[in-house]
């Protein structure tokens, strides 16, 4: 049995062959690679268990953290016994029963299970021999020369997924990332599978093709709206009368969209909690309603609304008004818990088809984090949520929706003081300070381990890390200081958001930002940010800029007076000389009035449409906007 590595030894030194580190020398367990010391034990090919071990963690150990749907290790082997009872008694889910692949694994290799979900050479050795054994049952050849294709059916039935469908994508997934090759940064090093020459596998993806193509055909007559072959159950949302007048009703609003409104953004929330209670709550007439649910285990779906219809799940009407809630199931801020692969993989193939049918842009302005979500007035900023947190990793979401971040930018470019750049700290061994717990479900502190990769930089006062965090007089209006709790956004800089250069100092970077000088780390060798291509900057025409969570009409617009919507704007304030990116110039102006339950009411269910031109500024974590005849666009 191997050594116990630490997560940053296991990366280099798992993949020194068959894959190749490019930026730094591989090191070596016991001279040869963990991939491939057990696949030649097994039977199996190297690039095949290495691919498949992408496929489910990207080749991560998680420190021996569980998935949400406790699954340990790079091979992701789930713990069948306890998910099952947990999906049982705490959730409730009505899936299929959970695959047992750490017990499968233990009685195949006589390792004990400690060691299967912590030692990652265990670990990779119980993943090849689950795998060999479901090729020898199927009746397959082994060996580590066989063709990758001759595996197909192995590689989906142990996936750990329970549908055809999402066994059918996981083996795709599998076979197009040997074709290609994939590869990611880590541990100081490129590493990277090359491409691999894999045969015909229609033979074999036949029956798992049948079988979801028959479970879709089942599906036919609800109204979903998703790509073809995504596996995706209607869950109705109710739209009920709730009371005894026309206002009390739940848990949406129907409206016509894109007709009107048009829909421009995406809002990426995780659920604080499991698949099946979020999927009770929203069948719940007195409770909110989101457009979709995505579950951890095998990255199923489940619609609730029609895309043309509101969802109640942004906490600001007019971003409600415009855009399509997706949520995930998960924790914010749960130290042994982390998103998994197939949940990223199919929510960005739900994103990019949605994106595609209602032309939105593939950007973190219009693809956004519940935690970008502006407030509606200064006295909710405070209150807004904060998900789906600084573990998520929008950097790789981006990959998967074929718009990685880095585009548009410049690689090796030095920063001057008026640049645009965006935040690109990488994820993994961005290791940025959170402490403290998450207090919804139950707590649990993030100091089980090794501090998990972030998704953002921390922004000082001045160029030091020792240096106290910027204010935000929004989330902390009584003048407290900013801190480095989970939920407190204030001083974070997230991955692919823009930013106007202040100032460089040496290795430090001042952005404008929430009205201040905000100050990141940015070394020349290892830099946080580059400098965008192409950019629209907005700058103050006359004293300070009126900001707003919300592009309402002028009073004007609205034909019935007891109409009109509160225009107010925010307690921030942007000073002259101060530059700020403007990331929407075409940001329609309209309130969305729907407050009776039928929709045929006459002057309700209406777009309300104004003439004042509103633009959407990157100015502090969430997004805002500032209308146009404040600024000047350059």
């Amino acid at each position: 049995m191997s050594r116990p590595l630490s997560r940053r030894n296991f990366l280099v030194a798992a993949l020194a062959v068959p894959l190749t580190a490019a930026a730094a020398p591989a090191l070596a367990v016991d001279e040869q690679d963990l991939f491939t010391t057990a696949a030649a034990k097994y039977g199996v090919p190297p690039a095949v268990l290495a691919a498949v071990s992408y496929g489910q963690t990207r080749w991560e150990d998680h420190a021996g953290r569980p998935s949400t749907s406790l699954g340990y290790g790079p091979m992701h082997l789930i713990d069948g016994t306890k998910a099952q009872s947990l999906r049982d008694n705490a959730r409730g889910d009505s899936a299929p029963s959970v695959v047992d692949t750490l017990a499968q694994a233990a009685t195949l290799t006589g390792i004990d299970t400690q060691h299967l979900r912590t030692d990652p050479a265990s670990n990779i050795a119980g993943g090849a021999a689950v795998l060999s054994a479901a090729q020898r049952a199927l009746g397959h050849a082994i060996g580590t020369g066989t063709d990758p294709a001759s595996w197909y059916a192995a590689i989906a039935s142990t996936s750990g997924f329970t549908s055809a469908a999402t066994q059918l994508g996981f083996a795709d997934d599998v076979v197009a990332d040997l074709r290609k090759g994939v590869s990611k940064q880590a541990a100081g090093a490129k590493l990277q599978l090359s491409p691999t020459k894999v045969g015909d596998v229609s033979g074999q993806r036949a029956p798992f093709a049948k079988r979801a193509a028959e479970a879709a055909k089942a599906r036919q007559s609800s109204p979903i709206d998703a790509p073809k072959g995504l596996a995706v159950d209607w869950v109705p949302a109710p739209y009920e009368q709730t009371g005894p007048t026309p206002g009390d009703y739940g848990n949406h609003d129907l409206a016509r969209r894109p007709k009107a409104p048009i829909i421009n953004q995406i809002v990426i929330h995780d659920m604080e909690g499991y698949y099946a209670g979020s999927l009770k709550l929203v069948q719940d007439p007195t409770y909110l309603a989101w457009n979709y649910s995505v579950r951890s285990s095998d990255g199923q779906i489940a619609q609730h609304l029609e895309s043309k219809d509101v969802g109640w799940q942004a906490g600001n009407w007019y971003v409600n008004m415009h855009s399509i809630g997706i949520e995930h199931e998960g924790f914010a801020v749960d130290g042994p818990k982390w998103f998994s692969e197939a949940m990223y993989r199919t929510s960005a193939r739900l994103v990019a088809y949605l994106a595609r049918e209602y032309a939105i842009p593939l950007d973190r302005a219009h693809i956004i984090g519940h935690d970008q979500v502006p407030a509606t007035t200064t006295a909710g900023i405070a209150g807004m949520h904060w998900d789906p947190g600084p573990f998520w990793d929008w950097e790789h979401y981006f990959e998967l929706l074929k718009a990685p971040l880095d585009r548009g930018t410049f690689r090796n470019k030095e920063i001057r003081a008026g640049d645009v750049v965006r935040i690109l700290p990488g994820f993994d061994g961005n290791e940025q300070v959170v402490t403290g717990c998450d207090t919804n479900n139950p707590p649990i502190c993030v100091v089980d381990g090794p501090q998990p990769a972030t998704n953002f930089v921390t922004l000082h006062k001045q160029p030091d890390e020792g240096a106290p965090l910027v204010d935000d007089i929004g989330r902390h209006p009584d003048g407290s200081a900013s801190t480095t709790e989970p939920d407190d956004i204030s001083a974070r800089a997230t991955a692919g958001t823009d930013w106007v250069v202040a100032e460089v100092y040496g290795d430090w970077t001042a952005i404008w930002y929430l009205g201040q000088k905000s100050w990141f780390r940015n070394p020349v060798k290892s830099p946080t940010a580059r400098v965008v291509k192409k950019a629209r900057v907005a700058t103050a025409k006359t004293g300070a800029v009126p900001l707003y969570g919300r592009a309402y009409p002028e009073a004007s617009a609205y034909s019935d007076p007891t109409d009109v919507q509160a225009i107010s704007p925010y307690s921030y304030v942007w000073g002259e000389g101060q530059s700020y990116v403007v990331v929407d110039e075409d940001v329609p102006t309209d309130y969305y009035k729907a407050k009776t339950y039928d929709i045929d009411t006459p002057n309700d269910h209406i777009d309300i449409v104004g003439k004042t031109e509103y633009l959407m500024v990157s100015f502090g974590h969430r997004v805002m906007f500032v209308q146009a005849k404040d600024v000047r666009v350059s």
